[in-house]
Order: structure tokens, then C-alpha cells, then sequence
């Protein structure tokens, strides 16, 4: 057993681990929809947002159904949903040390397991219920299962492997392709065997990797819409649609949902086409399966919780109960972003910098996974510098598949149209395993001083150093100059000395050496531990000392609020969510009046936001429905539909307004509004006179929801 192993385990434990007990909800979207699986196997199977198994959440099952499990086991938290995601963040420190171990040797399998665990990216996602850590894990995995079935000729293990990417297809569908290139070549390169049977075997595993992906897609869409739940954030209410369109193809040209604009300052009259579902939509189903049909997504999540350029309309903005920013203008003179292009303007609206061959490298990205970039580049350079068309060994082979990976991963993050920040985490894996691999290929360069390659190591420090000054100076009202200049005097001097030594023996020389290393980490390290010591962000998160803010994650790209002195301050969310979030809470007035009127409705109540039912249902286990998904926009339910599910007895409480009732359907709305009559807040709400909300200490519960006021109606039919 590696005993140096031990400490980078734990040091990867805490810091995806330590204080999620403190984060009741968690990301509330995934966690809404984890309680409705709870309920039955119909919301499991499904991954239904709602009790009723209306919609679904933006993503496919697979880390859905783990969380449920860990729920199940350990009741509803926001611990017990997140747990899964810490111990996929160890695994994969872990998988990165014994991949790199056999090839590399075990310094580099050292190193590349601490910068693993210390990519900031990996530590703010791995503490979140977001799907992004368990995918990486299911990548890596798969890749493992690569390389030894590679090395052994082993059937099975390849067959594995490309299953495993599959199952990878079925938690994020097209993020996890973004690794093919390199398991194709890899598998090209390092199978032995002759080519008639590696080209049977590609196309076995090519087609397993088809079926695995496909399975529940394929399923769900050849089920009647009638009988299953909608799909949340498509536009046609396809599985298939959603994988390579909002989850596809709109992730790298920016363009979203084609009613994207419904119910904003920029769009109007492009809302949800209700017509367009036709006569042919069956009513209700009575048993709970939902009422699904088809017609466009305004505004879903990608939690990624908020989508598009016009994200922040559809869900009232960050504009209070006031109304939407006046032509499109948010506070501060900073411009919305018009149409549907994220990558331009104000760093990209989620704080993805602009597009281009540095993207990575500039300041809204280069904190979360670049730290390390200059010993990956240098690192290469070191380990293919000697290669010859005959010599080509295991350790080029391996160094060709991270590099396969990196490659197409970075050139996607420097032109896509729309991700966050916290997606760079498909980054850490082969930057991880190069740096361990091309930092000792530099150090045995240096030590036996291999002519021009003996300069890379030094270079490498210094280079990295610069790079990490670069970084965090950026930060140095916030966390002060000492850290920014304290690397950057570290790394020059130790460079200075690695040079001096370069043609000496010294007994102290492989020392500088590991600690020309350390000195690279003090950036990447510091940045990990932020999510802890600065707060998180359970939605979009992001590490860096403005990580937590607003809802759009770090590098200072939440959404600044002018206090009219000409600074910025961030926006306070409401309720009881992580950082982030902007959920209610359960009020305990509200519970009391719907549960002392409910007459035998099978839902205690239907609402246009699905913020205004996550206490509800995670706290309380109550039965809610949501009308439309995560914005109150999936066309969900027709009129007819909510009359036939309001005259069987099943739900005669709504709740409008928050979110829904910005960017929510407006016909649903103004037929709840017909129906229904208006329940005086006195009588439902926390903190409320007569005919009069209370914008106070109650927050939320006093009526106001982040979108706009909260009203409750009672519909009798």
C-alpha cells in the first residue's frame, strides 16, 4: 500500500466533502425531483420533477436513480443526494492514480492523483448534487476497463469499456461523447491483435455503446405521450430531441429553444404555441402518470438551472416584484444579452469569457481547471521529444489518449455558445494525468541533463507560477496580494535555484524539485478550498473566491446589483437553499390552510414555479404539481387537462406567481385566474395583513417570489 496515497485521499475527501451537511436542498432541482422519485416507481424510472409525474428534469436517470437510492437509505437531505457526487470525486483521484501508476511509475501516479484532487472544478462540483462529478468518474472508469483490456487483448474489458460510456450517455448524453476520439484511438493504437478481429470488436463495441445510450431514450419515446411525463426542456417532448438538440448541438452554437423568449422584454409573442398540440391530446391520466404532449420549452434548466440568454427574464430576472429590466438593461449599465448568443458580451452571460483559442486561459475560466495548463504543454514536449515511428511505447501511446481527450475538450469549451463554468471539469482527468506523467518525464530530463529538455522542468515552474500570479491578482482586493505575490516570488526562486543546480549533484536537489511542484499547487489548492471557506454555489457552482455568488457562479460574473455609490454587491437569495438557489421555505401558515381545506385532492396543491413546491415536497413529502417544469414554461398541461384534473378531485389549490409568473405559460395563468378565486394572504401566508405582503425578515414566504408576488387560488368546477 501507498502510504502517500492516504493523505491525498483525504485531502480529496474534505475538500468535496466537508460542510454539505450544511446545504438542506442542495441544487433543489435535482433534489425536487429525487423526492418525487421517492414516491413510486413511475417518478423513479422516469425521473419525474413533480408527485404527479408530469415532467421531467433536463437530464436522463442514471445519477437521478443513484441519489434515490442514497435517499432512500438515508432519508431526503441535501447531504444524502450529494454524498454520491463526493465519493465519485474520490474515485476518480483514485482512478487516476492506478491508471497512471503501471505506465508512469508511481511518482507520477502521485502526482497526478494530489492535482486531481486539487483541480478547484473538481472540489466545487463533487459537493454539489450536480451530475458532472458522477459522469467524470463513469468516464474514467470506462477508460480504466480501456486500458487493461487494451494491454491484455481482453474482449470483455473493451466491451465494458465502451458500456460504460453509454451508461456515462444516459447522466449528461452528449457530454460524455466528448471522450470517443480518444478511446477509438487508444484502442487502435494499444489492442493486440490482429485487424479482421479489432475491427470486428470496434464494431461490437461501437454498437454496444449505441444500445447502452440509447436504451432509455428509445424507450421512453416509443411510450405514449399520454402515458408518461413530458420532457422537461424539449421542444417536442422527445427524449432523442433533447439529447441532440438542447443537450447537443445548442451546447456549442448557443442557440436555444426556439421559444426561448416567451413572456420576456425581447420576445414577446414567441411564447408556447398551445395549438400547435392539436385535438389529439388525451386527458389526464388518472393513475399519476402524468400529462404529457408536445410544443416547446421557453426556458429549462441545464441546472444549468437557468438557460439562455433570456434566463433571467423567464424567471422574473433578478428584478424583484417590479417588473423586467427596462430594454432589456440590467443594472449597471450591463446590456442583456440579445436573441440567443451567450458567448459575447460581458464575459458570456453565465461568465464563460469570450470565444477563441485562449478562452481557457482568460479570466472567468482559467481559475477552475487551467491552473496547470504551461506542465502539460512543456510535460509533452518532454515525453514526445525523442519519439521515433519505431519506438513508440505504452507511455506515448497513453500520453496520446489524454491528449485525445484534452484536445477536443478545450476546443469545444474555447467556441461553444453556452456552459457553465463548472462543465470544465471533463478538463481535470487528462490534465491530472499529464502533469504527473510530462512533470517526472522533465524531471528525469533534468536530472540526467538531457541537453535542451533539462531546461523544461525550470521553465515549467516558472511558467506556471506566472500563470498562477496571473490568476489570483485578479482577486487581490479580495483576498489579498499576499497569495498572488507569495507564489510568484516562490516559483521565481525556486527556478532560479533548479537552474543553478541544473549541472551540480546536491543532495538538496531532488528536493527543489518536489518543491518546485508545491509551489505550482499553491494557486490550484487555494482556489480548491474556496467553496469551503468563501461558500458555494449548490446551482451553478464554481470555485474561486467569488464562486458563490448570485446564481451564476464565480469569477465575479454573478449578477453584480448597483448600491448607488457606484460599487456592486451581490443580490440576497431567499430561503433555505445552498448558495445560489433562491428556494422558499415551507410555510408553516400555508401547510396549515391547504392541509385543513384539502376535501380528498390527491395533490395539495398545482404552481407554476417549481421552487414554490421543492420545500414542499423535500421537506414535507407532500404530493405537488408543477405546471410546467422548471421555468413554468414546458407545455405540460392544456386547459382542458387542468379542468379535468381539477373536476376528478385531484387538485382545486394553485399557486401563481414567482417565477411561473414571469416566464410561466400565460394561458394556464389567466385560466387559473378566471376559475379561481383569490385567497386573501391573511388567511394562507407567514408575516401578512389583509390585502398587504410583508417584503421583510419572512422574505419569500411574505408573498413576494423571486420572480414577483405569490398568489394562491381555489378552483371549484
Amino acid at each position: 500500500m501507498d502510504l502517500v496515497l492516504l493523505p491525498i485521499v483525504l485531502l480529496a475527501a474534505f475538500l468535496n466533502g466537508y460542510g454539505i451537511w450544511n446545504d438542506p436542498y442542495a441544487n433543489s432541482y435535482y433534489t425536487t425531483a429525487v423526492g418525487s422519485m421517492l414516491s413510486n416507481f413511475h417518478n423513479f424510472f422516469y425521473a419525474s420533477l413533480d408527485s404527479a409525474g408530469s415532467v421531467t428534469v433536463d437530464k436522463p436517470p442514471v445519477v437521478f436513480w443513484i441519489q434515490t437510492a442514497f435517499a432512500y437509505v438515508f432519508g431526503l437531505h441535501g447531504w444524502s443526494v450529494i454524498l454520491p457526487q463526493v465519493l465519485a470525486g474520490i474515485g476518480s483521484v483514485l482512478l487516476s492514480y492506478f491508471m497512471v501508476k503501471p505506465t508512469y511509475g508511481l511518482a507520477a501516479a502521485r502526482i497526478s492523483a494530489i492535482a486531481m484532487a486539487t483541480v478547484p472544478v473538481v472540489a466545487a462540483v463533487s459537493r454539489t448534487n450536480n451530475i458532472d462529478s458522477m459522469l467524470v468518474f463513469t468516464l474514467l472508469l470506462g477508460s480504466w476497463f480501456l486500458f487493461k483490456g487494451s494491454k491484455q487483448g481482453s474482449t470483455w474489458r473493451i466491451l465494458v469499456a465502451f458500456g460504460l460510456i453509454g451508461v456515462a450517455f444516459n447522466m449528461k448524453m452528449l457530454q460524455a461523447y466528448m471522450i470517443l476520439p480518444a478511446f477509438y484511438l487508444l484502442y487502435l493504437l494499444a489492442f493486440q491483435a490482429k485487424w479482421r478481429r479489432k475491427i470486428i470488436l470496434l464494431i461490437g463495441s461501437t454498437a454496444v455503446l449505441a444500445v447502452v445510450s440509447l436504451s432509455w431514450a428509445v424507450t421512453v419515446d416509443s411510450i405514449p405521450e399520454d402515458e408518461r411525463p413530458y420532457i422537461g426542456s424539449s421542444e417536442t417532448n422527445s427524449v432523442m430531441e433533447l439529447a441532440f438538440g438542447y443537450n447537443g448541438l445548442a451546447r456549442l452554437t448557443g442557440q436555444q429553444n426556439t421559444a426561448g423568449n416567451a413572456g420576456m422584454p425581447n420576445g414577446m409573442g414567441q411564447g408556447n404555441n398551445r395549438e400547435n398540440r392539436g385535438d389529439s391530446i388525451s386527458g389526464p391520466n388518472q393513475t399519476g402518470s402524468g400529462v404529457p404532449g408536445a410544443g416547446q420549452d421557453v426556458n429549462a434548466p441545464d441546472n444549468d438551472n437557468i438557460n439562455g440568454s433570456n434566463g433571467l427574464n423567464a424567471m422574473g430576472g433578478m428584478n424583484g416584484p417590479n417588473g423586467n429590466f427596462p430594454n432589456g438593461q440590467m443594472p449597471n449599465d450591463m446590456e442583456m444579452p440579445n436573441g440567443r448568443n451567450f458567448g459575447g458580451g460581458m464575459g458570456g452571460m453565465f461568465g464563460t469569457g469570450e470565444k477563441g483559442p485562449l478562452r481557457l486561459f482568460q479570466t472567468e475560466l482559467s481559475g477552475q481547471a487551467s491552473w496547470l495548463l504551461p506542465v502539460v504543454l512543456l510535460g509533452c514536449i518532454a515525453m514526445f521529444a525523442g519519439l521515433r515511428r519505431r519506438n513508440i511505447t505504452n507511455k506515448h501511446k497513453e500520453a496520446l489518449f489524454w491528449l485525445a481527450w484534452l484536445i477536443p475538450v478545450a476546443a469545444f469549451f474555447s467556441v461553444a455558445g453556452f456552459f457553465h463554468q463548472y462543465y470544465l471539469i471533463m478538463l481535470a482527468p487528462p490534465i491530472a494525468a499529464l502533469t504527473g506523467a510530462g512533470f517526472v518525464a522533465m524531471w528525469k530530463s533534468y536530472r540526467d541533463r538531457n541537453g535542451w529538455q533539462a531546461w523544461l522542468l525550470p521553465v515549467s515552474v516558472l511558467l506556471t507560477t506566472l500563470f498562477g500570479w496571473y490568476i489570483m491578482q485578479v482577486y487581490n482586493d479580495t483576498i489579498g496580494a499576499g497569495w498572488s505575490i507569495s507564489e510568484l516570488i516562490a516559483g521565481i526562486l525556486v527556478t532560479i535555484i533548479l537552474i543553478v543546480m541544473l549541472h551540480c549533484t546536491h543532495r538538496w536537489k531532488q528536493s527543489f524539485i518536489i518543491a518546485g511542484f508545491m509551489v505550482m499547487l499553491i494557486g490550484p489548492i487555494y482556489w480548491a478550498f474556496t467553496p469551503i471557506t468563501y461558500g458555494g454555489n449548490s446551482m451553478i457552482p464554481a470555485a474561486g473566491p467569488t464562486g458563490s455568488n448570485g446564481m451564476f457562479g464565480g469569477a465575479g460574473m454573478g449578477m453584480p446589483m448597483g448600491n448607488g455609490a457606484g460599487d456592486t454587491e451581490m443580490p440576497t437569495m431567499g430561503g433555505r437553499g445552498g448558495m445560489g438557489n433562491r428556494n422558499e421555505e415551507v410555510d408553516t401558515a400555508t401547510l396549515n390552510y391547504l392541509k385543513e381545506h384539502n376535501t380528498g385532492e390527491t395533490y395539495l396543491f398545482a404552481t407554476t414555479d417549481y421552487n414554490q413546491a421543492a420545500p414542499y415536497i423535500i421537506d414535507e413529502k407532500a404530493s405537488v404539481i408543477t405546471l410546467g417544469g422548471f421555468s413554468g414554461s414546458d407545455p405540460v398541461y392544456t386547459t382542458e387537462e387542468l379542468e379535468q384534473l381539477v373536476k376528478s378531485g385531484q387538485v382545486k389549490y394553485f399557486m401563481v406567481g414567482g417565477m411561473g409568473g414571469r416566464g410561466g405559460n400565460s394561458e394556464i395563468s389567466d385560466w387559473i385566474k378566471e376559475h379561481g378565486t383569490e385567497i386573501p394572504t391573511s388567511e394562507w401566508q407567514t408575516g401578512t395583513d389583509s390585502g398587504s405582503t410583508d417584503n421583510g425578515d419572512t422574505g419569500n414566504r411574505a408573498g413576494f417570489g423571486f420572480g414577483g408576488q405569490t398568489t394562491l387560488y381555489e378552483v371549484k368546477l
